[in-house]
């Protein structure tokens, strides 16, 4: 049972992350947020660093009240924000912006669709007008891009 309750949150914080990065990050913390769109200064941190700690709070809050209450549901939950948290890390800032240089030249697909989707996201340099707003959930026609791009080069 505690695993299905990390995977569903897990899930649900797709959903969660669309909502909170369109009209939180791109609304009132667009101050925030607005380095990580706008590249001119580029210091090695960003304002936009900062949301890590903001997610971080609420889910160490669960996993330490679901700990002092013998592990029930509210740790698992937490667990669950934090695992989503580490993947976004491992694909957002160092697969797709290349914080770290690894899988440049990565074939597959589904990283192809995702990195084509955040760079859609990121050719909007202001909080309005933007689109893909999630993570791991990429729009269908990132996938035939990749895959009509493939056709001709066969």
């Amino acid at each position: 049972m505690n695993f299905l309750i990390i995977l569903i949150t897990f899930f649900l914080m797709e959903g969660a992350t669309w909502i909170i990065h369109k009209y939180v990050m791109h609304g009132f913390l667009w101050s925030l947020h607005r380095d990580h769109h706008d590249h001119s200064n580029d210091p090695p941190l960003e304002k936009n660093d900062y949301f890590f700690i903001i997610f971080a709070i609420p889910a160490i809050i669960l996993m330490y009240f679901g700990s002092i209450n013998s592990f029930n549901y509210l740790f698992y939950i937490g667990l669950g924000v934090t695992i989503y948290g580490m993947a976004y890390f491992f694909v957002h800032d160092i697969f797709i912006h290349q914080r770290v240089k690894v899988l440049k030249n990565t074939k597959n697909p589904y990283l192809l669709a995702i990195r084509r989707a955040h760079k859609q996201h990121h050719k909007h340099l202001g909080k309005e007008h933007g689109e893909c707003f999630g993570f791991l959930w990429v729009p269908v026609k990132y996938f035939r891009m990749y895959f009509s791009q493939n056709k001709t080069h066969t």
